[in-house]
This record gives C-alpha cells, structure tokens and sequence, in this order.
C-alpha cells in the first residue's frame, strides 16, 4: 500500500506568483507522487497487488480564487490518478482519491504565500489577505471536520474488496460539489467569491 499524502498551500493569484514558486508547489505537490509511485510500482506488479491511495482534495475538482498554484496541482493528481487506475487496474493495483474538505490540521504552518502577494501594493493583496484569513477561521470552525475522519475513510478504502476511485470527506465537500454540478458557471462564480473572498 502507498499514500501520497505530502503537500502544502500556496497562497497568491497567479499573477502574485512567480515561476519557481508554482515549480516548487508542483514539485511537492504532484510529482513528489509521480516519483513515489514510479518506485513502488515494480513491487506492486510482481506481487500482482497493491493500492495507492492519493490524498487530493475537494481542490482538485473545485478551484477557489488565490489558490491558483495549489489547485493547479491537485486537479493534476486528479487526472493522474483517474488515468493510472486504467493503466494498473491489469496488475490487480488499485487506485483511490481522497477529497478531504476543510480538516483540522496544521496544514496552515507549512502553507505559505507567494512573495509578491504578501505586498500591500498588489492590487490583490485584499483578496489574498481575505481567503487567507477565512481559511484560517474554517479551520478552528466547529464545521470542519477531525483527521480522523480522513483516516478512517482511507481504512475504509484500502479494505474494501471493491473500493470507489473518489472518496469525499466533510460536509463542505458534498455541498460544493452538488453545487457546482447543478448551478450554472456564473452562479456558482458568484456564491465562491461570496462565501470565500467576502
């Protein structure tokens, strides 16, 4: 069994971010698991078993404003994971995403913002200041949910004869998801920038 589960958030607009920052964002973020599971798969195929479990995030389906390097890489593991599932599911290897909402983690302490939008003279220094402090506050919310959760949704995973290739975790998740399948693009647009940038 594998879990690619090492990441960080990277706050700022791309315009606020720089070249290396977004490389060093994917370089964690993306290929940190391409590398892993390039290692481990050999063993999982001559044992003819194994899962790999990549721990993405409702940001992989769903992309918030200031969050552009961040999102960037997790709709990248998305697609990765959709399109190895078909390539390992021959060698009896298995592939789950995870889609963890808000947790309560200390993600926000290894999280960092681009240089540029840390400068009050950033004509998006309020929206990044904004959504930086909102995920702050859903954090200590008592609507986010406990990492056991996750946990136990990964156990759930990995022991299921015949496991789903999404997991979602969190209240939160299900309702963005629902919404953005069923409002229209400029709706849904609307309720984003209200409920994370206000």
């Amino acid at each position: 069994m594998l879990i690619n589960n090492a990441g960080y958030a990277l706050f700022g607009t791309v315009e606020d971010t720089s070249i290396e920052e977004i490389k060093a964002q994917f370089e964690t973020n993306f290929f940190g698991v391409v590398r892993v599971t390039q290692q481990v798969l050999p063993i999982m195929r001559r044992q003819n078993s194994g899962t790999i479990v990549n721990v993405s995030s409702v940001g992989g389906r769903i992309g918030l404003p200031a969050l552009s390097a961040y999102h960037s890489t997790k709709f990248a593991l998305e697609g990765l994971s959709e399109s190895i599932a078909f390539e390992l599911e021959p060698f009896g290897i298995r592939v789950v995403i995870i889609e963890p909402g808000v947790i309560r983690t200390n993600i926000l302490n290894s999280s960092s913002s681009a240089k540029k939008a840390l400068d009050p003279k950033s004509p998006y220094f309020s929206l990044s200041q904004k959504l930086n402090d909102n995920f702050k506050s859903m954090m200590e919310s008592e609507s986010s949910s406990p990492p056991e959760e996750v946990a136990k949704v990964i156990l759930q995973a990995v022991t299921s004869e015949n496991p789903q290739l999404r997991y979602s975790i969190g209240d939160d998740v299900a309702n963005l998801i629902h919404a953005r399948e069923n409002m229209p693009d400029k709706e849904f647009r609307k309720m984003i920038m209200k409920n994370f940038s206000s």
